[in-house]
């Protein structure tokens, strides 16, 4: 049996009390299902800035009334140290989600994201601090490595930020460490490497590539590739993330607190090999036009993650890679990207 399995059946026996911020979104809504799934009580909290309501209604028709009556929303801005207090008040466990998330928002309004991402982290701190919440996970990113060239990517080696984005997660990782060595507030970060799956919003000029690029053969607009198309990611489906805030909100060793992990596959996907992958998939869809376009300011070249650390001290082992994640969300794709 995995560490992950024996997570999830020991929740199972011992139901815990969990707050997930950034609830509608993307990740969030994941992570909220997953919990009730496996009876736990969750609190959820969303600004809807970003995040949908469409998310959590897929997650409640998916699920017995019985286990979804184990959730509560409430509606707020973490920014607000009263509702941070609010929906930390009680809880063991949170699973820190929200944020103002896309290195171009940020490039193009910095002020925003620092507001949101800073602000509302700090905050979200405070409250954790006195309410005594046992852990916290947060989710940083791989932007963090900044200009640092050295591929893969280890947690203890990281450059200089391109972005205010990428500034404000390893900002959340500073204060993080500072209120454990102040404080005793157990954290966790993850850096998250080019999440998709199910929900991720393709819509805007900050959506994600994967969504994107399906929608586009869905409808047959043109496909718009940043630079060559030989830029590289490494690309994490959501089943992976899932499991590793598990992994991370339970872990026991206490040399696993209060780090920083690479949550990915630990492989290298470009642009290019991306888009060939989605075609396999979608047979029956008309060729799509590719368009090459200037390369984003405040992006990175390539990234690719040594997984290793997260390996070996809280027990993660990724399930999907990026064919069997692209294969798996497909017909969600066709039902709602089409």
């Amino acid at each position: 049996m995995s560490r992950y399995e024996e997570v999830q059946q020991a929740l199972r026996a011992a139901p815990r009390s969990w707050l997930v911020t950034g609830a509608g979104g993307f990740i969030g809504s994941h992570l909220v299902q997953r919990l009730i799934e496996l009876d736990q009580i969750v609190i959820g909290v969303d600004n809807f800035l970003t995040g949908h309501r469409r998310n959590l209604e897929m997650v409640q028709a998916s699920l017995p009334a019985e286990q979804w009556a184990r959730f509560e929303l409430v509606e707020g801005d973490l920014r607000d140290l009263a509702v941070c207090r609010r929906v930390c008040t009680g809880v063991g466990l949170v699973l820190h989600q929200a944020a103002l998330g896309s290195v171009p928002r940020s490039m193009s309004d910095p002020a925003a994201t620092h507001d949101h991402n800073v602000t509302g982290f700090f905050r979200l701190l405070m409250a954790a601090r006195e309410a005594g919440v046992g852990r916290l996970v947060y989710a940083s990113s791989s932007s963090v490595y900044g200009d640092d060239p050295r591929i893969p990517k280890v947690e203890s080696q990281i450059g200089i930020p391109l972005s205010p984005y990428a500034a404000t997660k390893a900002i959340n990782e500073v204060y993080a460490r500072t209120f454990a060595q102040a404080y005793g507030l157990g954290s966790i970060g993850l850096r998250y490497f080019n999440v998709f799956g199910p929900r991720q919003d393709p819509e805007g000029a900050y959506a994600a590539v994967i969504p994107r690029w399906i929608a586009g053969c869905l409808s047959g607009e043109p496909i718009y590739v940043n630079g060559d198309g030989e830029t590289s990611r490494d690309f994490c489906y959501i089943e992976n993330v899932v499991q590793a805030n598990l992994l991370a909100a339970t872990a026991s060793a206490p040399e696993a607190v209060n780090q920083v992990y690479n949550v990915a596959v630990g492989e290298r996907t470009t642009l290019n090999e991306l888009l060939r992958s989605i075609r396999k998939l979608l047979p029956q869809t008309p060729p799509a036009k590719i368009i090459n376009r200037d390369f984003r300011a405040g992006d990175v070249a390539h990234s690719l993650a040594d997984i290793s650390k997260a390996r070996e001290w809280l027990g993660y082992a990724p399930t999907h890679r990026l064919e069997q994640g692209l294969a798996e969300a497909m017909d969600w794709y066709r039902r709602h990207l089409g």
